[in-house]
């Protein structure tokens, strides 16, 4: 029997040259494979959202599985001073909070970058509020003759993010077909149990299909701003990193590690359904329309803007 899985952490062409496939072909895609349900966790952003949700819309015309398909949002960051960490939203308040915490990141650094700290995270923990969170340990790169993961560094990651979300935080295990995932595996879940934090299965996707993978190369080496020919093993070594069929999955991780995500999926409730546009209130004081206080604001602004006076062609 196939096993049933949810993907928790995809990035699509929205992570800018990173993911090589646009939400709608992830979400096609998942579908088509039979998943339970889809995370896409575009780095530091929404972006993918609206299109991916768009996609599950249009397919419940199609597919009866669209139905009960679940189209998780979420995102994933990398702490300046700490891991990467990928955040679910499990409700409409859920889904405010990691949008407040992704402009907090957004505004702390230059255009098209994002700044985040352990303490930033810490000191707007109630952003954490109505979210899941996935622990993404870095290990050792992937080709080394000896594999030796921190695994102090990981227990330590973990237990602070328990804190900062008890029952509510794992470790993902990102197996994709490499020499040591074996040693991977067991090194995580050594981790896993000394920090008392369940492990789950993830996939790190970065396309749809496998044949996507020279574009997501491509990309790579222009993000690199590095020849194609020199970037070596700052490729991804394979092209597991795609939307791999049920059969493949329950041949790489056990089967507790693919049941919990399920039960991830089925704690995140939230849809974009549930937004409806909300017209600010207007604070328009006493004696005033709303277009009279802005004609009067207008001109305390202007005064403020030319203190000798608004010049004509401006006063028109």
């Amino acid at each position: 029997m196939q096993p049933s899985y949810a993907e928790l952490h995809c990035v699509s062409n929205f992570s800018f040259l990173r993911g090589a496939s646009h939400p709608e072909d992830l979400v096609e895609r998942a579908l088509a494979l039979g998943y339970t349900g889809l995370a896409i966790t575009d780095e530091c952003s929404f972006a993918g959202a609206v299109r991916a949700h768009l996609a599950l819309r249009a397919a419940r015309g199609e597919l009866a599985a669209a139905n009960e398909f679940r189209l998780i949002h979420g995102t994933e960051i990398r702490l300046v001073d700490g891991p990467c960490v990928v955040l679910l939203a499990r409700t409409r308040a859920g889904y405010g909070n990691l949008s407040e915490l992704v402009t907090l990141a957004r505004r702390a650094a230059s255009k098209g970058e994002y700044r985040l700290t352990t303490a930033d995270l810490a000191a707007h923990e109630r952003l954490l509020q109505d979210t899941l969170v996935l622990l993404i340990p870095e290990l050792a790169p992937r080709g080394r003759r000896q594999f030796d993961p921190d695994i102090e560094a990981i227990e330590r990651d973990a237990r602070w993010l328990h804190e900062l979300a008890p029952g509510r935080s794992w470790i993902a295990c990102e197996l994709t077909r490499g020499p040591d995932d074996a040693a991977r595996l067991a090194a995580l879940q050594r981790a896993g149990e000394r920090a008392a934090m369940p492990l789950v299965a993830a996939g790190a996707v970065h396309m749809h299909v496998r044949r996507r993978k020279k574009l997501q190369d491509a990309i790579t080496a222009i993000r690199l701003r590095t020849p194609l020919a020199l970037c070596g093993r700052k490729l991804a070594p394979n092209a597991e990193q795609y939307l791999r069929p049920l059969y493949r999955l329950g041949r790489i991780y056990p089967a507790e590690l693919l049941a919990q995500t399920l039960a991830i999926a089925e704690r995140c409730s939230f849809s974009l359904d549930e937004l409806r546009y909300e017209y600010p209130d207007e604070i328009v004081p006493a004696g005033h329309t709303p277009a009279s206080f802005l004609r009067s604001a207008t001109w305390q602004g202007a005064a403020v803007r030319y203190p000798q006076g608004v010049p004509e062609r401006c006063a028109r």
